[in-house]
């Protein structure tokens, strides 16, 4: 490796320090890889340039997959919430999320001063400007003022601040969030080493004066009673007792009839928004437009923090003229005289189409080069940060010598995103849902830290009494799970009884614990007052986990099942270098699109849209018989 004259060395460097570069950053420096985190400005790492909250659903079962592997985000919004709520605890344990409201600047403060004070890691201000490339290899980075840094690994997760333009009616600058500065050589520079970008939009909605709402008039939404966290090792305790509310109220006739009136001016309509917009997370003007039948959207109104008066209106993101999104606002119950603090906006920003990375997130582009983030084409801070995890271990591997890590999509959510970016790429930013994982029922949040934490450990990222902890909580499952196999549960006043008042038929005979908590109407608590046997004292954590692993049995083993025989085609290699052209029989749209995304199993190639069933099973044939033609990567 050429020797650059840097004026220092490191094992990983990471470029910005949002979401997804502080987790990379610090996963990185705890698996023993020296590392430098080089960000635009200090005041702004793991900023919130939009909703200040963490969670919902699929997000927050990634941020405690995140925790489950031992990153930062679940300990982060538990140190600095101001409300936390279990969002849809009327439907399955497959599609509960939790949600947190954020205090903003405590966010930032607190993760700013866990990256300060972490071994391994140098936190740096800085506008890296040009990445150094030999032989197709990234060997470190250049900034503006010149200096280089050199690394055997580097992580880009520069977020919207890649060419990003702020765009509020009629006016447009140059600009990343929030007013911070842009990144436009980089971007400049991925073009040169050969990169396919294109630019996706994102924007914010306007935040207003507390003072000046009418809450009387809204629905309040109050945080939860009952103890929640993010981070398996929060401790119940400390759970916040004065939360703050968030509030509901509504758009109306009058609103939409402003924003029709003036979408001339709407940069959305107008054409001055050149990039592809988020599906999931709409205008207010783009709502309208689209759904016109409907007489009224939610808007909601959430705290920026404890100690200001920061309204953040959410579910009205806007990129209208200031004076426009003053006389819509005024149009709603209860920002009738509400003060503007500061307009939405839109931004554009540029994007690396995704397909260009593999499993690990290294480019294919250019080797030891690694990205994360909204650079990938994602949306939310909770995929950014997943993202961000992955990246910083694989590249933290890579330095060390070891082989790479991956989630398959059975294993974790992370897993199910980041294979939908490099196996089907994205035409807009990328939201995940849990309709997104077709094993979700065994992906959920109550059990990320079985799937995970093993791994976490492994890794390096998960301390030995966290191990350990983990052992004792798994060893209290599988033994009171085997003890409601054979403990019995029999015929009695007490318990026909309590059937009676539940709408159930009789005992006639005696069964087993396990079938009978599987019954909708029964729960755990119940089986103390019927099973002679005693029970041990469990953590409400482990009855959860026993609970649902009973009542669900059955699609449990359904979906492992399946995920027996998705792991088979995993097994399936595809032949690195493959000549997609020399396979007899393949339909011209599944060649260019095998050859585009060059999958590495038989599974991944299966997921690819284009290629089909038939395209599979001549591909498996023709690597089964050996007749492989290979194509030699270029010297």
């Amino acid at each position: 490796m050429r020797e650059y004259d840097a004026k220092e060395k490191y094992d990983v460097i990471v470029v910005g320090a949002g979401h997804a570069g502080c987790e990379a950053a610090l996963a990185a420096a705890r698996m023993g890889s020296k590392t430098l985190l080089l960000t635009l400005n200090l005041d702004m790492v793991a900023f919130m340039p939009c909703n200040p909250s963490i969670g919902g659903p699929a997000k927050g079962i990634v941020v405690r997959e995140i925790d489950a592997l031992g990153g930062q985000m679940g300990r982060n919004i538990d140190a600095t919430y101001i409300q936390m709520r279990m969002l849809n605890t009327g439907k399955g344990p497959a599609v509960r999320a939790l949600r947190a409201q954020a205090d903003k600047n405590a966010y930032h403060a607190v993760m700013k001063q866990t990256l300060e004070t972490t071994p391994n890691l140098t936190l740096r201000q800085g506008l890296a400007q040009r990445l150094l490339v030999e032989d197709g290899v990234c060997h470190g980075i250049e900034t503006n003022t010149g200096a280089r840094y050199q690394a055997q690994a580097v992580i880009l997760a520069a977020g919207t601040s890649s060419r990003g333009k702020i765009i509020i009616g009629e006016l447009m600058y140059s600009s990343g969030p929030n007013n911070s500065l842009p990144s436009v050589q980089l971007s400049e520079n991925l073009l040169e080493n050969g990169f396919h970008l294109t630019r996706f939009k994102t924007g914010t909605p306007p935040r207003v004066a507390k003072d000046s709402v009418d809450f009387s008039v809204m629905e309040e939404q109050p945080g939860d009673r009952t103890p929640r966290s993010f981070s398996f090792t929060t401790d119940p305790a400390s759970y916040l007792k004065d939360q703050i509310s968030c509030w509901m109220t509504y758009t109306n006739a009058q609103t939409h009839q402003v924003i029709r009136d003036n979408l001339d001016r709407a940069p959305m309509f107008s054409g001055i928004i050149k990039g592809v917009g988020p599906r999931y997370c709409p205008s207010i003007e783009d709502k309208i437009v689209r759904f016109a039948d409907k007489p009224r959207h939610q808007i909601f109104m959430e705290p920026e923090g404890r100690h200001t008066q920061e309204y953040y209106v959410g579910d009205f993101s806007t990129s209208m003229p200031e004076e426009i999104q003053q006389k819509m606002l005024h149009t709603v119950a209860g920002l009738e005289h509400a003060q503007l603090m500061r307009p939405g906006y839109a931004i554009e920003y540029d994007v690396v189409e995704p397909w260009q990375l593999k499993q690990t997130l290294e480019t294919k582009v250019v080797d030891h080069l690694y990205t994360a983030g909204q650079m990938n084409g994602t949306s939310g801070y909770e995929e950014a940060a997943g993202q961000g995890l992955m990246a910083g271990i694989n590249a933290a591997l890579q330095a060390q010598g070891r082989k790479p890590f991956i989630l398959g999509r059975n294993e974790a959510y992370i897993g199910v995103m980041i294979d939908d970016l490099v196996t089907k790429g994205t035409n807009e930013p990328y939201r995940l849902l849990t309709s997104r994982a077709e094993y979700r029922l065994i992906l959920r949040h109550d059990n990320a830290d079985l799937r995970l934490t093993s791994k976490g450990h492994a890794l390096g990222l998960i301390d030995h009494q966290r191990y350990l902890d983990f052992q004792t909580k798994a060893g209290e499952i599988s033994r009171e799970m085997e003890r409601l196999k054979t403990a019995r549960v029999k015929p009695s006043p007490l318990v026909n009884n309590f059937l009676a008042e539940n709408g159930m038929p009789p005992l006639q005979d005696g069964v087993l614990a396990a079938d009978f908590l599987k019954r909708p109407q029964v729960h755990y608590s119940d089986l103390e007052r019927f099973v002679p046997e005693a029970a041990p004292e469990l953590d409400s954590l482990v009855i959860e986990q026993i609970e649902i692993s009973v009542k669900y049995a059955g699609y449990i083993k359904k979906q492992a099942a399946q995920i027996a025989h998705l792991q088979k085609l995993e097994a399936k290699k595809i032949p690195e270098h493959l000549d997609y052209a020399a396979v007899p029989g393949l339909a011209t749209e599944a060649r260019q699109k095998l050859e585009k995304i060059n999958p590495t199993t038989i599974a991944q190639a299966s997921r690819i849209s284009g290629v089909n069933p038939a395209d599979i099973s001549i591909l498996m044939v023709y690597i089964r018989r050996g007749q492989i033609a290979k194509t030699q990567p270029e010297s």
